[in-house]
């Protein structure tokens, strides 16, 4: 500590001159110094390096978005959140990316930073498996059921439209069960939960299959092999009923079944009974 002792005592009495402008740079420090202090202290560290870094050449001009189908590239730009003199340096990707990520179709996202001033957002969107329908609502759901968002447009009407309570969580299993049988599922129009128990093919002919609880399996291929053999599917009914063990319940539409009642009783002459008499 000698020289530094030496050196302040000889300062002091004037046989050191001080160095041109050492007062100025000295204010300059302490007000630097505050000024430092403030800003942290109020918590304002990020806010003047974002202006201080966007000025100098690292404001994000250029955003590049990968991977969106459904979602529109104005509201991924919203969630990201620009002012437009944000700073690549001081810009928070974690934040930007749980913000994207928020977004009805998006399932995952990554968020890159690319200097000196570019941000590559790319996404991997939900899939769309089937259309649910609550009474008159209508929302597209994944194939574990979990709702994406509401049905717009005709750009997904070709998905299978499940119906009723328990349908969206339940529909994959059931769906792969009638694709599996030949020439089936191309005429179903809707697929109807009963109950959350069982379920009920509408098909676009406009007759109703009901189908039991248990051994839907068997069910399927009994009805198939009835079209084949007696062409059930295309005659004038309304409903196959295949809910009970070993028969299968018909419903003839009201003009069938008042054809077939003109045709019963010119056959039975005064035995014939109309169908509400009978047992």
């Amino acid at each position: 500590m000698r020289r530094p002792a030496r050196f302040v005592s000889r300062f002091i009495s004037g046989e050191v001159e001080a160095p041109p402008y050492l007062m100025l740079a000295l204010s300059a420090a302490l007000i630097g110094g505050f000024s430092v202090y403030g800003m942290v202290a109020g918590g304002h560290t990020s806010s003047v390096l974002q202006a201080v870094t966007a000025r100098t050449g690292f404001a994000i001009d250029e955003i590049r978005v990968a991977g969106n189908v459904e979602t529109s590239e104005v509201d991924i730009f919203d969630r990201v959140g620009l002012d437009g003199y944000t700073s690549l340096i001081g810009f928070d990707a974690e934040e930007a990316r749980k913000r994207i990520e928020s977004l009805p179709w998006i399932q995952s996202v990554e968020v890159r930073k690319v200097y000196p001033a570019t941000l590559e957002v790319a996404v991997t969107e939900r899939q769309p498996f089937a259309i649910w329908q609550r009474g008159s609502l209508l929302s597209l759901v994944e194939e574990d059921g979990s709702v994406i968002a509401p049905l717009a447009g005709m750009q997904h009407v070709t998905l299978p439209l499940v119906v009723g309570s328990g349908a969206a969580e339940a529909a994959a299993g059931f769906v792969a069960k009638v694709a599996e049988v030949p020439g089936l599922a191309s005429r179903v129009r809707g697929y109807v939960r009963i109950a959350e128990r069982r379920w009920d093919l509408h098909l676009h002919s406009g007759l109703t299959v009901k189908l039991p609880e248990k051994d839907v399996e068997a069910a399927l291929r009994e009805l198939v092999e009835l079209d084949r053999e007696h062409d059930l599917l295309t005659r004038d009914v309304e409903v196959v009923d295949m809910r009970f063990a070993n028969q299968v319940v018909v419903k003839l539409s009201p003009d069938a079944a008042s054809a077939r009642a003109v045709s019963m009783k010119e056959r039975l002459g005064k035995h014939y009974r109309p169908a509400e008499r009978r047992t």
